[in-house]
């Protein structure tokens, strides 16, 4: 199940508490952490949700800089975002126990990006400790 701290509600549908993200809540991540170390691993769903913040802050700022019709605003937003997706994609091959230059799969044009997103985005970790350290889903 997705929502690992999914509960029945009113007349049996499965809801969830808001700003939970596959059982683990916004507020029990480390965002500095997450965004900035290329250190330990993590699971799929604080990557996603590191993901997903990147991509909001992108999105504002193209959406500034198309208001004040000034791109060097999104540009230089788009160069400072590099290091944090960076860190969330090395902390997830870590997780498949791959070294972190697997990130450079993705400067092979489609299939390497393609493959990035599958492996990085979906599939599974290694389970138990691996040698960039303990299972993110242990703890």
């Amino acid at each position: 199940m997705i929502w690992q701290s999914a509960r029945t509600g009113p007349e049996g549908r499965i809801v969830a508490r808001a700003g939970d993200i596959g059982g683990i809540t916004v507020n029990d991540i480390d965002w500095v952490q997450l965004l900035t170390s290329f250190e330990g691993r993590i699971n799929r769903a604080k990557y996603w949700a590191g993901a997903v913040a990147i991509w909001v802050v992108a999105m504002i700022a193209l959406f500034v800089s198309l208001a004040v019709d000034n791109i060097a605003i999104y540009v230089i937003v788009a160069i400072a975002i590099i290091w944090p997706g960076l860190a969330l994609a090395v902390k997830r091959w870590h997780d498949r126990g791959k070294s972190g230059w697997w990130v450079l799969i993705a400067l092979v044009p489609l299939v390497g990006q393609i493959w990035a997103f599958v492996e990085v985005g979906f599939l599974v970790g290694d389970q138990g400790p691996n040698e960039y350290g303990p299972d993110p889903l242990a703890a």
